[in-house]
């Protein structure tokens, strides 16, 4: 009988401790992200996160980037994809069973129409996704009621998933540095 090949794990102990230190004291939890972009010109921008290599984001060459990386809104379904594929793992660990298979494939019908506030689009258009579909494809020796389980809990605790779906307090200023 062929040996099954599993995705590397993660540590579980240390996730059972995290969860445990998260459930005595949420409020040390509560924390803020940052980033800074800085554009380099045209829709070429970096995006600096702690002190790792920046995030490039440029647009396709049909809206005037230079199609050299993914543009915002496929950084989004990156994003929820990774999100969610964090939650995957951290649930099939949490349960003692190693994945067999973790894939994601993202798909969502985006309104460009507006063009950044550029175009004449009436008050009541929004930007933006109007729907995304995932299908996650996880393998391992689960029973159908672990895989409910796990699904559910992935989809409701998904900080980017949330995100999404819920509205997001968004404050904007303009601040002039000269």
């Amino acid at each position: 009988m062929a040996q099954v090949k599993v995705i590397e794990q993660i540590d579980a102990v240390g996730l059972k401790e995290l969860a445990q230190k998260a459930e005595k004291q949420p409020e040390n939890y509560k924390l803020v992200s940052k980033a800074t972009t800085v554009c380099k010109g045209g829709f070429l921008n970096y995006t600096y996160v702690r002190d790792l290599n920046p995030v490039v984001i440029d647009e396709p060459c049909h809206l005037f980037g230079s199609n050299s990386t993914p543009n915002p809104s496929e950084h989004v379904l990156a994003s929820l994809g990774a999100c969610l594929a964090v939650g995957y793992m951290a649930n099939a660990t949490s349960m003692g069973i190693p994945l067999e298979e973790l894939r994601l494939e993202l798909e969502g019908d985006i309104d460009i129409s507006p063009v950044w506030g550029v175009a004449e689009t009436p008050d009541d258009r929004v930007a933006g996704f109007t729907e995304i579909r995932v299908k996650a494809f996880v393998e391992g020796n689960f029973t159908h009621e672990q895989k409910k389980v796990m699904q559910e809990n992935v989809i409701k605790w998904s900080p980017v998933a949330n995100t999404i779906r819920n509205n997001v307090n968004l404050i904007a200023t303009l601040n002039s540095e000269k």
